[in-house]
């Protein structure tokens, strides 16, 4: 196993880890937060080696094989596949020490290095490293391009696919799903979740979190406190804790009250769509969810719109791209006050160029668009906030917006954002991404947009500003239209999704787990022979909507059964909790009057521990229904 013993461990005069310890057991999967700067990435490079603590002791098995993502890659002319395999050391090791061996006409080190590169199944590696890019987006064709052929993010994805190939028995990953989009998301979760080493894990995806680790690593004030679970067991438990402390209780308050006009209205609407269902779903938690995030310090919401045009934007049999190249053709769609749009699609498929035609920034090559002369856009996408002007500061250009507002409500509205003292004076130059995307969404929200276009917004921010910025969304009172990888961001935002594929846009009946499914599908048609692919080309788009409706048909009871065993089981937590809140009255044991009250009470808190434990068990067997069941078809 790994230990840390009474650690501490400085970065630079601050003081990161301070009598911390912790160990990890093979095959644990461990989720690390905290907030940013907190030692995450140091405790990392600690377990590495790379850093040694001022404190305390590291004992590292010497039998395990360690790995971690690194964070640069120089621009080699090294092809893709094999910059890839080199992660996997003990292969290069031995392909080095056959060489050697076959030079210096030594037949017992070429038969052990035969033996040993046998033993780690040699002949299979390249075939495990094309699969392993193709997962995460690289076509056949750029497997075999140089790796200086690729920017930044795709040098990100192949140095995530090193340490995929490492079979190291401990990987470190430090935020790998920053560069990928929703579909290598979700390959790259399917994957670690069969993968059987023990994995340490930083993201600020929470979803992704939720599907791939089984603890919790918080980092808080110098100190490591593990929870048991996912990261919404322990965003449940840290809030139970908070909310003891009466002033975070009181904000908690607050913004539960903040929302609930919103939760009420929308609740009306959740037969709709099966999207909203599990939106409405979600909704209901942040009442329990919200005290984990109430010091985080984000706090914002986008402002009352002043004029909602219905409708906002209309494409009729248009077709989007660029110059001559047709991206997208004969799409039609017709935003509204009401309309909560997600995109879906594969990467490079034509969800920004749609974002940006909806924004007026391409023309339309062909087809009707209507605009409403009245419409206010407030527009994020990565691209515009790096284009930010690098020698000006977030104070000048809050002042630019509002040049009669005051130095104070200057700080005041920034400071909602993270930027704080003289912070607020700093170049945008020397800025993080998740710093210019807090910038970005800064200086939207007081445009008083009618309609939000999004594409990626939470690229970058930590697990408190998108905790700030899924509520801000709901609250918002006009129109999204939202790209991202973030599933919780999108299930608690939106109401429908278009899927964005094939050089269309069409209207997707469905979730997020059938979206995964559709994905999983169309690799397998993609992967599948010549012959396969021709018989496969007969069947049209509606035989492929009536299986999709048919497979969401044979799934549907079981998910209905799983979804009325969860609101049972909240049910019975709540009044369980508030039976067991009154027997915290001392009176009841000292006041003879009260003496039946008491007993009342204990036999209504032992009826609803075991109806609260069947559930539970219910619970779970339906869970592992709607699961097996989904792996059948």
């Amino acid at each position: 196993m790994l230990s840390l013993e009474h650690i501490n461990l400085r970065r630079g005069p601050e003081l990161l880890l301070e009598d911390a310890s912790f160990v990890l057991h093979k095959g644990t999967r461990v989720g690390v937060v905290g907030r940013n700067g907190s030692g995450k990435s140091s405790l990392f490079k600690l377990i590495m080696g790379e850093l040694e603590s001022d404190g305390g002791t590291v004992q590292r098995p010497a039998d395990w094989r360690f790995s971690m993502m690194v964070q640069e890659v120089p621009a080699l002319a090294q092809p893709a596949l094999d910059y890839v395999l080199d992660g996997n050391r003990a292969l290069r090791h031995w392909e080095a020490a056959l060489a050697k061996a076959q030079d210096g006409d030594d037949n017992t080190g070429i038969a052990r290095a035969h033996a040993e590169l046998d033993a780690l199944r040699a002949w299979e590696q390249p075939a495990r490293a094309a699969t392993l890019l193709a997962g995460l987006g690289f076509s056949d064709s750029q497997q075999q391009q140089p790796v200086s052929a690729f920017s930044g993010g795709w040098r990100m994805r192949l140095n995530l696919a090193q340490v995929l190939i490492s079979d190291a028995d401990l990987m470190l990953l430090d935020e790998p799903t920053n560069h990928l989009d929703l579909d290598a998301i979700l390959w790259l979760q399917q994957w670690l979740v069969q993968h059987p080493g023990a994995l340490m894990l930083i993201s600020h995806d929470r979803a992704f979190l939720d599907a791939t680790v089984s603890e919790i690593l918080h980092i808080e004030h110098g100190r490591l406190k593990r929870y048991a679970g996912d990261y919404s067991d322990f965003e449940r438990q840290r809030a139970e804790q908070l909310s003891l402390q009466q002033k975070l209780h009181d904000k908690q308050q607050a913004q539960v009250a903040h929302m609930q006009k919103f939760i009420d209205r929308f609740r009306a609407k959740a037969t709709k769509a099966k999207a909203a269902q599990s939106r409405i779903k979600a909704l209901e938690k942040l009442e329990r969810i919200a005290p984990a995030h109430v010091d985080s310090g984000f706090e914002f919401d986008f402002k009352t719109p002043l004029k909602l045009p219905n409708p906002m934007v209309l494409l009729e049999n248009a077709a989007c791209g660029y110059q001559d190249t047709t991206i997208l053709s004969a799409v039609s769609m017709s935003l509204r006050p009401e309309s909560r749009v997600g995109l879906l699609g594969p990467n490079g498929a034509g969800k920004s160029t749609l974002i940006r035609t909806l924004m007026g920034e391409l023309p339309a090559l062909s087809g009707h668009v209507q605009r409403d002369p009245d419409l206010k856009v407030g527009y994020f996408h990565q691209q515009q906030v790096d284009r930010l002007a690098a020698d000006e500061s977030p104070y000048q250009l809050l002042h630019r917006q509002h040049p009669n507002w005051s130095e104070q409500q200057l700080r005041n509205e920034l400071g909602r954002f993270g930027f704080h003292g003289d912070n607020v004076f700093d170049p945008v130059g020397r800025f993080s991404g998740g710093e210019k995307a807090r910038l970005g969404l800064a200086l939207i929200v007081h445009q008083k947009p009618s309609l939000l276009l999004l594409d990626e917004p939470a690229n970058h921010l930590d697990l408190d500003m998108r905790e700030a910025l899924t509520m801000a969304l709901q609250s918002f009172e006009g129109a999204v239209v939202l790209v991202s990888h973030d599933r919780h961001l999108l299930e608690t935002t939106v109401d429908e999704f278009q899927l964005v594929a094939e050089g269309g846009v069409r209207p997707f009946d469905g979730d997020l787990d059938d979206y995964a499914r559709w994905l999983q599908q169309s690799r397998r048609e993609a992967k599948a022979p010549a012959g396969d692919n021709k018989a496969a080309g007969k069947d049209d788009a509606k035989q492929r909507r009536q299986d999709a409706a048919r497979l969401r048909e044979q799934l549907r009871p079981l998910k209905k059964d799983v979804e009325k065993l969860e609101k049972q089981l909240d049910r019975l937590g709540t009044e369980l909790s508030t039976v067991e809140t009154a027997l915290g009255d001392e009176t009841l044991y000292t006041d003879p009057a009260r003496k039946g009250e008491l007993s009342e009470l204990l036999s209504r808190q032992g009826d609803l521990k075991s109806r609260h434990e069947d559930t539970e068990m219910a619970l779970l067997e339906a869970m592992q229904a709607l699961e097996d069941a989904e792996s059948d078809l």
